[in-house]
Order: C-alpha cells, then structure tokens, then sequence
C-alpha cells in the first residue's frame, strides 16, 4: 500500500498520524480512501470541481502530480504520497524596508 505523508494541518483529523498507509491504483483512489480513512480530509484538498485546491500540493515520491497524469496518476505499492501545503513569499514590503 503506498504512505500518505501529511502536514500538521491535517494531524487533528488523522488523530495525529503523520503518515498512514492507504490502498489504491491512483491518486485519485489514495485521497478518498484517506477520507474514508479521515473523515474531512478530502473536502480540505479538493475543491468542488473534484481537482486539487490550487494552494495544496500532492506528489507522488518526488514528482508534483501536476506534472504527471494528476489525479489519475498511477501508485505503486511503495510509492510515497506526499501532501504539502504551497508556500507563498511575503508582499515584498518588509524586504523593502530592509533595504533602506
């Protein structure tokens, strides 16, 4: 069974496991069986068009799904799924103000 990795956003639905192992042939199956799983989790993830929120990251070992077949992305039983939360920088302001 591929692992699930998640950050720490989602520990209070997954009662605190950082990582579990969840069945499935895609990403696609991994993530609603995580929900089953962790109730709640999905509507964190997705959005209602069915596609990964755009501020949330899924990879599949090291390789954003994105730039692989997406939600349709095949897993393998030792495969890694990694969920990462995107970053984004700062306004730029502070870094203006330290300039001077």
């Amino acid at each position: 069974m591929p692992d699930v990795k998640l950050p720490a956003a989602f520990h209070l639905l997954t009662g605190g496991r950082r990582q579990l192992p969840v069945e499935g042939g895609s990403i696609r199956e991994v993530l609603t069986g995580l929900d089953r799983a962790c109730p709640g989790v999905l509507e964190r993830l997705m959005d209602q068009e069915g596609s990964v929120k755009r501020y949330v990251n899924v990879y599949r070992n090291d390789s954003d799904i994105r730039s692989l077949d997406g939600l349709e992305t095949k897993v393998e039983h030792h495969d890694v799924i990694w969920i990462v939360p995107a970053v984004a920088g700062g306004s730029g302001v502070a870094r203006a103000e330290e300039s001077r």
